[in-house]
This record gives structure tokens, sequence and C-alpha cells, in this order.
């Protein structure tokens, strides 16, 4: 199969998983929303080195939307999309309507982490993570991947799923792919579409805020409340007041204090504009963040 091929329905999809099951070859899923970027394309690229097959699903999932969100105006850009990966020959597309992924209706069925969902992100977006789990948790058991790629940029996403995938002994390899930046530092993101000239000039300087951070992590500092003065006092001087900032263990999200040998994420997320915009860096000491 040398062409890119879009699957709409849970029933062909599965049916094309069965025969790809028939021969020895791993198989990639890559979840995203559409809108695809340069960022979502490092994820396809990472899945077809490491796997023989790769599915990208697109599916604007409303259960991660809270009610006054940005469903309704999430950009949708199908056909440009599929010109984007039609450069990964070979790659299946699943496309479902809200419809065949949810037939009867908004899910009963609710996938929870609430020991890291209630923080950062999940604290500003009520139900956010909950929405995100549950649509994962039907993908994985549609498609049933070897492999599922996620961007480092959405870390705490990437920490709960992983999380999910342990705990409910999904045989599926989590990793974690390097997020994706504009020249300006700038997190690559779909949303960033919001974004109008003096945006784009401000957004920037949430990157610089964690480099900086991270700079004075290299330089030895190790206390947490002196790392986020650093992102704070240089968010403040750009006049932007962020959403939160959290220094975490990159594993279980729980606050640090203190930097040892575990890995930690330092995060934050502000309004620019009409855009919300995430970024994060991850300050490793001896030990290095594990992808299991």
């Amino acid at each position: 199969m040398n062409q890119v091929r879009q699957i709409k329905t849970v029933a062909e999809l599965r049916a094309f998983r069965q025969e790809v099951g028939r021969h020895p070859q791993r198989v990639a899923l890559v979840p995203t929303m559409g809108a695809l970027h340069q960022g979502h394309l490092a994820l396809v690229k990472a899945a077809w080195d490491r796997c023989e097959q790769v599915i990208v699903s697109i599916f604007v999932n409303p259960m991660q939307f809270g009610p006054h969100e940005d469903y309704g105006r999430y950009p949708r850009t199908l056909d440009h999309d599929m010109e984007l990966l039609s450069a990964y020959p070979g790659t299946v597309v699943f496309t479902p309507s809200v419809e065949e992924m949810y037939p009867t209706g908004p899910s009963w069925t609710i996938v929870s982490i609430p020991r890291m969902t209630g923080t950062m992100c999940g604290l500003h977006r009520p139900g956010h993570f909950e929405g995100v789990c549950t649509v994962v948790a039907k993908l994985f058991n549609i498609i049933q991947p070897d492999m599922a790629f996620f961007g480092q940029k959405d870390g705490q996403q990437l920490a709960i799923i992983r999380k999910m995938a342990a705990d409910l002994n999904f045989p599926v390899e989590i990793v974690a792919v390097p997020t994706v930046r504009e020249p300006s530092g700038l997190a690559l993101s779909s949303r960033n579409q919001y974004l109008d000239s003096e945006d784009l000039r401000r957004a920037p300087r949430l990157y610089q805020a964690l480099r900086q951070a991270r700079d004075r992590f290299e330089q030895g500092e190790r206390t947490g409340s002196v790392l986020l003065d650093v992102v704070h006092n240089v968010l403040a001087d750009a006049d932007i007041t962020p959403e939160y900032i959290a220094l975490v263990d990159y594993h279980t999200l729980e606050p640090v204090e203190q930097i040892t040998d575990r890995p930690v994420m330092l995060a934050l997320a502000a309004q620019i504009g009409k855009a919300r915009l995430i970024d994060n860096v991850v300050l490793t000491g001896s030990e290095k963040p594990r992808h299991p």
C-alpha cells in the first residue's frame, strides 16, 4: 500500500487491523485532533521509524472540551491534513465522526486518574483529561497498537496516558517525541492559528522563561521556588499572567520543592490573545526520564 488510506468506521478499521495482524509487523498509533502541523508530522515520522504500519487518528473529541471552550471553532482542516500525510505513503488515517465514536451519545463510561488530573491543566479545565483518557482508551481498544506516539509539549497528558496504559494493562509502549518549535522558540500548536501579530511577538516569552529557568538548573540551582520565580519574573516583564507555573515529578506529576535525581517537568500555561498555550521543559538529574 503506497498511498494514504482513509478509514471512517470502527468496523472497517478493525477489519484492517485484523488483516495487518496476520503479518509480523508493529503497528503505531498517532492520535491527533487534526489541524496538523510539523509537530504532528514529527510524531508520524517517529512512528514510521520504529513501526511497519502507522495509523493516524483525526478526531476532535467533544468529551475533552469544556462548555465554554473552543470545540466549535477548533480548526478542522481534513483536506490539508491528508495532503500533509501524503508525504508518508502507507499511512492509514482514521477519521471517525462523533456518532461513530459515541454511537449512543455521551459516554457513560469515563476513564479517570484523579491523582494526576486535578492539577495544572486539569485544575483549570475540569473534565478535560477524563475526556482524553476515555477517547485514548477507546482508540487503544479499537486499533490495538504496539506503540503510541505523543508529543512532549503536552507533558501532563503524556504522563497521564502512560499511567493509564500501565494501570489498565494496555500492551502499548508510550513513546514521547520532543517538542517541535518555531525559530522563535514558540512550541508548535494547532491553536497558534488564533494568534495575531502582537500575540506572536509575546508568545515566545513562554519558552524563554522556561529556558532561563533551565539555565539556572544547569548552573546548579535545585530549589523549586527559585526556578518558579525565574519563570514568573520573565513572564511579568512581558506582561503575561500565567494560568499556572508548576514544577512536578516527570512521572507522577506530584509537586517538587527540591530537585534530586528524579527527572522533573517545569510546565506552564497562559492565555495569549485568543489562544490558551502550554509549554514545558524536562529537567533531569542523574536519572533519565523513562519511556515505558
